[in-house]
């Protein structure tokens, strides 16, 4: 029971949390785009959309921080059997991230909040490039931590302390599961941020907002859901082919893969029984070879299913049940690469839209499903960490250390349990304040037309505008 709710308080506050890290990575760098393209024009609709943007973006700023601190906690408190076992290992980059990149994230903001009026225009501009490198870094660094955990490299397990040890910091920062996991989360970034700057610039589009700021701002998402919609996919790709050598059970799982088969089909819906770990599907639709096609761009290549990876587990690691849930594995990678397909299509036809003046702010139906779109993005990046986390089970650690093995031994049922009522109750709290902030700020909209008009950003002194903040 324990372990249940530690699983589940674990889930419930990584997926909040990561409700925010998207947004943060991707929107720091429309940032960037706003305050650079503002620094060598001297057009104010580029200073008037990063200040409006920079609104949003601390906000979420705040409530990532505070949730991501809460989730490390966790470490400690509910899993330290894990802690133990992998700390020498998990620590090293999670104490970069903390100590150089989220240091330079979180000061540099600081900087780039109050030094509208006090850092020349060129420094100031420096800030926000050097907040954006600093989001960037800290995924690089929080994915060399996870990465590690999908894919074990340069590390030693110590026979007498029963320990996993660094042996090479350079293996773990160089994983290629963390390579691929970094652009595909990157992406995945730039896409969210994409879609919520498209999706405001919709909202406002359709009031008869400023068309002269914003239809160049739902351009400027369009072209970026486009790249990163594609990034993301091909990306993607990549990662699962070597998902399919590193974690053949999870890429089984999530194609309901139950018998190897050479020139695999590629599975477009899938029924098996009412089970957890079902042997075989009732109801199969699928592509014929297109699952070897992806898997190793063979016609006929041969793909592992379940069952014998199953025999094959159970024989280098003893007895027992080495199968992901099944249906939670396979519906969320779907969930994840459908929705990265609407959203090229999405964009695509928003560019088509606005080849030519007044059809993409007078396409009504569009900007309402541009608005509502705001939303695909984020339940993609939900079902992406669950389709990773859970296609991973029973392994916390691959091939290393079962979960069931890593959670506290002394903290019961009633502990986790009252904890996890806490931060529930508290994350919804937080949820609504998130809410009301955001609505507050995408209402209220961007400073007025003409509020910067003597503001010249290359004349080498400070700007003279006031702090931002909301």
């Amino acid at each position: 029971m324990a372990l249940d709710l530690a699983r589940w308080q674990f889930a419930i506050t990584t997926l909040y949390h990561f409700l925010f890290v998207p947004v943060t990575i991707g929107t720091a760098w429309f940032l960037v785009g706003m305050q650079t393209a503002w620094y060598r024009t001297g057009d104010e609709k580029w200073l008037r959309l990063t200040r409006f943007f920079g609104k949003l973006f601390l906000i979420n700023f705040a409530l990532g921080v505070v949730t991501g601190i809460v989730q490390e906690f966790q470490f400690g408190m509910n899993w330290s059997a894990y802690s133990r076992y992998v700390g020498d290992i998990f620590g090293a980059p999670l104490a970069i991230e903390g100590l150089a990149a989220f240091f330079l994230e979180s000061t540099f903001l600081g900087l780039w909040i109050f030094g509208w009026d006090r850092l020349k225009p060129k420094v100031h501009l420096a800030t926000i490039w050097l907040v954006a490198l600093g989001t960037t870094a800290s995924a690089y660094f929080i994915l060399a931590a996870n990465s590690w955990m999908q894919h074990p490299v340069g590390y030693r397990l110590n026979p007498e302390t029963k320990r996993a040890e660094l042996t090479s910091i350079a293996q773990v920062l160089t994983n290629s599961t963390l390579i691929r996991a970094f652009g595909h989360t990157i992406a995945a970034a730039l896409l969210t941020s994409a879609m919520l700057v498209l999706g405001v610039a919709a909202w406002h589009l359709r009031r008869g907002g400023d068309r002269a700021l914003f239809r160049p701002a739902a351009t400027v998402a369009l072209w970026t859901t486009l790249a990163a919609g594609l990034a993301t996919v091909l990306i993607g790709h990549a990662q699962g082919q070597l998902m399919t050598r590193q974690q053949p059970m999870k890429m089984a799982a999530a194609e309901a893969l139950y018998e190897t088969r050479s020139g695999a089909p590629f599975s477009l819906f899938d029924i098996g029984p009412w089970q957890r770990y079902p042997n075989k599907s009732l109801v199969s639709i699928a592509v014929p070879h297109a699952l070897s096609i992806l898997a190793d761009n063979s016609w006929n290549g041969r793909v592992e299913g379940m069952n014998d990876i199953q025999r094959r587990y159970a024989a280098a690691y003893g007895p027992g049940n080495y199968k992901p849930i099944v249906g939670a594995t396979y519906w969320s990678f779907r969930i994840m690469t459908g929705i990265g397909f609407l959203a090229v299509i999405l964009a695509a036809v928003g560019l088509w839209l606005a080849r030519r003046p007044g059809r993409l702010e007078g396409s009504d139906r569009y900007l309402r499903l541009a608005v509502w779109a705001i939303a695909l993005p984020v339940l993609a990046n939900l079902a992406g960490w669950v389709f990773t986390e859970i296609g991973r089970q029973p392994w916390i650690v691959q091939g290393l250390l079962l979960t069931r093995d890593a959670v506290s031994p002394t903290v019961g049922a009633w502990s986790v349990g009252l904890t996890l009522a806490g931060f529930t109750l508290l994350y919804g709290a937080l949820a609504a304040v998130e809410a009301v902030l955001l609505i507050r700020a995408v209402k209220h909209g961007p400073d007025p037309e003409g509020a910067y008009a003597e503001v010249r950003p290359t004349d080498g002194t400070p700007t003279r505008i006031p702090a931002l903040t909301y």
